[in-house]
């Protein structure tokens, strides 16, 4: 096979597997090629669904990592990265899989997908809760309460544009999750440090989440006085 059958066969491939939305996020090169990487590899017995309950269950490990760092050691704090990943090969895979097995449940996933990020994060923040000291607590109910902020932005756009992108610039959860893993590292080494990184992620998110939204009410605005 030469070289660019290979390249068609793997445009092929990505086209397929990623038709249901627009992707922005500054990994998306290196995550889509790791993803079609791993698709193949995927055994046959294992359904979409499996995968989605595997990334929910790496959510709930990085809960577990805060709670361990709470009652036991902080360096616990590092089993959230391996949650992280998890969730991320349970997330990433899980509707990439169905499109790539050409089995895709459009509605059905979508619903699904949305779901199961909403228990991830509730139980990322719940277990943030329970590790943050009681004065700095807000953060994690300001966290959720701004990612599904986030959320609600993304269904919106997709009801007005009929396109869907889980992106909010070049930054998507992606990219969230390394910022996550970053800040558990950074806590490791410096305990104490989570409070304050942990406060300018959520006041980034906030600002994101403003301007997301104000580009949505532009969105709707242009589509009310262009229709028909």
């Amino acid at each position: 096979m030469g070289k660019e059958t290979l390249l068609e066969d793997y445009s092929t491939i990505v086209q397929r597997t990623f038709s249901d939305r627009k992707r922005t996020n500054i990994l998306k090169r290196a995550e889509q090629s790791t993803i079609v990487f791993l698709l193949p590899k995927v055994p046959e017995f294992i359904p979409p669904n499996l995968l989605t309950l595997l990334g929910t269950f790496g959510s709930g490990l990085v809960s577990l990592a805060f709670v361990l760092g709470t009652y036991l050691a902080n360096w616990y704090l590092l089993l959230g990265i391996i949650g992280l990943a998890i969730n991320w090969l349970g997330d990433s895979l899980d509707g990439r899989l169905a499109y790539y097995r050409n089995i895709p449940r459009r509605w059905y996933g979508f619903a699904l997908d949305i779901i199961a990020d909403w228990i991830g994060i509730v139980l990322i923040g719940f277990g943030y809760y329970i590790y943050a000291q009681n004065d700095t607590q807000i953060v994690a109910f300001a966290f959720v309460a701004l990612y599904g902020w986030s959320v609600i932005i993304s269904q919106l756009r997709y009801k007005i544009t009929n396109e869907y992108s889980i992106d909010s610039g070049f930054v998507g959860p992606t990219e969230l999750r390394f910022i996550i893993a970053f800040i558990l590292i950074t806590e490791v080494l410096f305990e104490g440090s989570i409070a304050y990184l942990a406060g300018l992620i959520t006041v980034i998110l906030f600002v994101i989440n403003i301007i997301d939204s104000l580009k949505l009410l532009k969105l709707g605005d242009f589509k009310d006085k262009n229709q028909d």
